[in-house]
This record gives structure tokens, C-alpha cells and sequence, in this order.
């Protein structure tokens, strides 16, 4: 059986959809008996087991000195020599037939010195790159929209991250267009397109009630009348946040008078979009904080009017599938991820502006021939990202690669490096 070694710093307990995808490839594998591994930041080293199969390593990490700071990173330090960090230990205890990294910046540079042999008691596994985002959508958010982040994340991407690799996963076609576009000749790498998923289960028998609509619009000051909007996300740079606030001013502009926003997240922006929406459209806005509640995120979906996603440059979009997956109308921009799934005939797409997303939520609200329609679709197209099924798919793909790798070019070059190396060292 393939044991695999996944290592990534967006796993936490307020972190999104990297979270919930390696949670569902947990119970894939323990459903399976497959032997997997999960390398984390956190603030204290410990191990902690999941099950039979799974375990998850948490490594003492620094907090993030840039992008979202509630998040940890995994230090270089914890693999680079000479330090023989923890990383390093759990490479040598687990000896992974394949190693997964999810992240650009701090722990890439692992895959490299696996290739090159330089982790010594390591024998060479299979190496995969997971892109869950864009790096130029992340310099763009943080650090500026000049074109030149542009081209700066391209040659990172060409020269220095697309070769450490022998194989790239990308969780939408959105994704994966920036790494093909990036890849130089003298480092050519197969980019395999595999989609995240939702937990579409928790939805296929729920319904919502009358009693409980009426309860959740009485909870936000509203009444019988008042028509709920959802927002279920982080608050960061990245996710286009700013659009909600021009979203409320719009519809207010447009007379929809009864309405609330319902705001299911955390981050960095929570404290100025409150600030934003009490200048703008006072007590429209309702932020809720980060739910750990499930139960109550589900009740959420079930009872709002519709769900509003501002990101033109989502990578994929658990929470717009979820929503669909609910039977709540989804108002999306005609751009990135979300369109792995999301089209005119299960959504509603919109340009990411104030007045158009307004403009979608008056139709939404009065067409109701077509929202039938529209949601009958959606809820069929969501039954086919079952977590189940996403999970067994990324499986199949570890399999195929370690079952392939051998007979690579890859393979061909480490297994001679391999061998040139303790020649060099002894040389020496």
C-alpha cells in the first residue's frame, strides 16, 4: 500500500478549504486502509492520530510575517541540514512512497533537496506539487496589482517551483493555466487537473422549514419580509471582500430596503468591513465570526435567500459548491474557479461590481420560474463533487504516479544523480 506524506501551512482551525480537503482525505484513507501522513505548523510539536491510518504531525513553527498572520508556517529549518529538524526525523521514521507539498514559499524547497539526495536516510519518494491558488492572485492582494507581480510570479514559478517537482496537481483549470504558462522547456512537468469537493451529504436530506427561516430573520432584527444574503468565507485581501460593501450600498441605491448580509468568517478585513458597512448601509450587515458549528453553518445555507460570493479569482470554492449542494441560489463572478462547476444554467453570474451583483439579487428574487430551474441544476451538478468521490480520485492519482515514476525521465535522472553523489562526496 502507498504511503503517502502530505506537508502544507494552510491547515488551522480557522483555515478553509485546505483544512477541509486533507480532513476528507483522512477518512478516505482510513476508509481504505491507506497509510497517510500530514506535516502542520503549529505552536507546539506533538503527534496526533486520526484513526488508523492517519496521523498528523504538528511542528512549532513562527507565525506568518506576511499574508494572513493568524496562520503558522513551517520553518526551513525544521528539514534544511544541518539543523536534522523534525521534519527531517519524520522523513526518516516514515520513509513516505510519495511526498506532497501544498505551499510556494517555505517548504517547496524540501522536494529539491529530496531530489538531489541531500536529506541523508531518505530514500527518493515520488514528489508532487499541490497548487490550491495563484501566487500572482497572492502578490496581487498583499502586495500590489502592478503587472510586474505578474511576471515576478512566473519566473518564481518557471525557474525555481515547477522543477523541484516530478508532477503538479491543480485544484481547478483557473490554477493550473498559471503554472502552464509558466513552465520553461528545460522543465516540462504534467499538470493534472483534479477538483476540490463539498460535503454534499449533509445536504441530500435536509429541507428547509418555515419555522426556522422565520427564527434566523428574527435573530438578525429582521422580519417576515426581510430577505438574507450569505457570505461564508475568510475575510482576507485575496477574496475580494471590498465588493460586499458596494454590494450593500447598490441594493439600498436600488430600493431593496428589507435585506440583511449574514457574514460566516474571520480575518484580517472583519474589523473594516464592519466599519465600512455601518457607514454605508447601517445594520445591514451581520458578521457571525468564524462558525465551528457545522450544524450551524448548515442552517445557514438552508435558510438564507441567497449566497453571495465576491472572488473573481477563486481558485475552486468549497462554500459556493456547499450553497448549490443546499439549494440556495449562488451569485458569483463569471471568472475563476467557481467556473470548474458554477454557469448560467446553475448559477447566477455576474461582473464582480457592486451594482451588478445587485442587479443579480433582484433578479434572483423575482424570477421565480427561472430560480427553480436554475437550483434543480445545481443541486445536481454539486452530488457529482462528493467528497467521497474527490478523495478516491486523488488516491488513484498517488497510486498511478509511484506506480509510473519509475519508468520517468525523472526517475532515470534522480536514480544516476544518486549514484554520482556518494562518488562525489567520497572524491571529496
Amino acid at each position: 500500500m502507498v504511503k503517502t506524506l502530505h506537508l502544507t501551512n494552510a491547515f488551522h482551525p480557522t483555515s478553509g478549504g485546505i483544512s477541509t480537503f486533507y480532513r476528507a482525505l483522512f477518512a478516505a484513507a482510513n476508509r481504505m486502509g491507506r497509510p497517510m501522513h500530514l506535516v502542520v505548523p503549529a505552536a507546539e510539536t506533538r503527534t496526533e492520530r486520526v484513526g488508523e491510518c492517519v496521523q498528523i504531525h504538528h511542528v512549532q513553527g513562527p507565525a506568518s510575517p506576511i499574508f494572513d498572520q493568524r496562520y503558522r508556517i513551517l520553518p526551513p529549518t525544521s528539514y534544511l541540514p544541518p539543523w536534522h529538524g523534525a521534519i527531517q526525523r519524520i522523513l526518516e521514521r516514515e520513509q513516505p512512497d510519495l511526498v506532497e507539498v501544498c505551499d510556494k514559499y517555505t517548504i517547496s524547497w524540501l522536494a529539491g533537496l529530496l531530489r538531489r539526495g541531500w536529506i541523508r536516510g531518505v530514500r527518493r519518494p515520488v514528489l508532487v506539487g499541490l497548487t490550491c491558488e495563484r501566487m500572482d492572485d497572492n502578490l496581487g492582494a498583499y502586495l500590489t496589482r502592478h503587472p510586474w507581480s505578474q511576471t515576478v510570479a512566473r519566473r518564481y514559478l518557471g525557474h525555481l517551483y515547477l522543477p523541484l517537482f516530478d508532477y503538479h496537481i491543480a485544484n481547478s483549470e483557473y490554477t493550473a493555466t498559471e503554472l502552464r504558462e509558466a513552465m520553461l522547456a528545460g522543465h516540462q512537468r504534467p499538470v493534472e487537473v483534479l477538483p476540490m469537493g463539498a460535503e454534499i451529504g449533509e445536504f441530500l436530506g435536509a429541507s428547509p422549514s418555515s419555522a426556522a427561516r422565520q427564527a434566523l430573520r428574527k435573530e438578525v432584527g429582521g422580519t417576515d419580509r426581510t430577505r438574507l444574503l450569505l457570505y461564508a468565507g475568510r475575510l482576507s485581501p485575496e477574496k475580494n471582500i471590498p465588493l460586499l460593501p458596494d454590494l450593500l450600498e447598490a441594493l439600498t441605491r436600488e430600493g431593496l430596503e428589507d435585506y440583511r448580509l449574514l457574514v460566516a468568517g474571520s480575518g484580517p478585513l472583519a474589523g473594516w468591513l464592519g466599519e465600512e458597512a455601518a457607514r454605508r448601509a447601517p445594520g445591514k450587515l451581520v458578521q457571525l465570526g468564524h462558525l465551528t458549528d457545522r450544524k450551524r453553518l448548515i442552517d445557514l445555507y438552508l435558510h438564507s435567500d441567497i449566497f453571495v460570493h465576491p472572488n473573481p479569482r477563486e481558485p475552486f470554492g468549497i462554500a459556493p459548491l456547499e450553497a448549490m449542494a443546499a439549494g440556495l441560489p449562488l451569485l458569483a463572478p463569471r471568472a475563476g474557479g467557481v467556473l470548474s462547476y458554477a454557469h448560467e444554467g446553475n448559477s447566477w453570474l455576474r461582473e464582480p461590481t457592486g451594482p451588478a451583483f445587485a442587479e443579480g439579487v433582484l433578479e434572483i428574487l423575482r424570477d421565480e420560474t427561472g430560480r427553480k430551474e436554475k437550483l434543480s441544476q445545481a443541486r445536481w451538478t454539486a452530488q457529482q463533487f462528493g467528497w467521497e468521490n474527490v478523495s478516491q480520485q486523488f488516491f488513484a492519482s498517488y497510486d498511478r504516479m509511484v506506480d509510473q515514476f519509475p519508468t520517468t525521465r525523472f526517475a532515470v535522472a534522480a536514480s544516476s544523480l544518486a549514484t554520482r553523489e556518494p562518488a562525489r562526496r567520497a572524491g571529496g
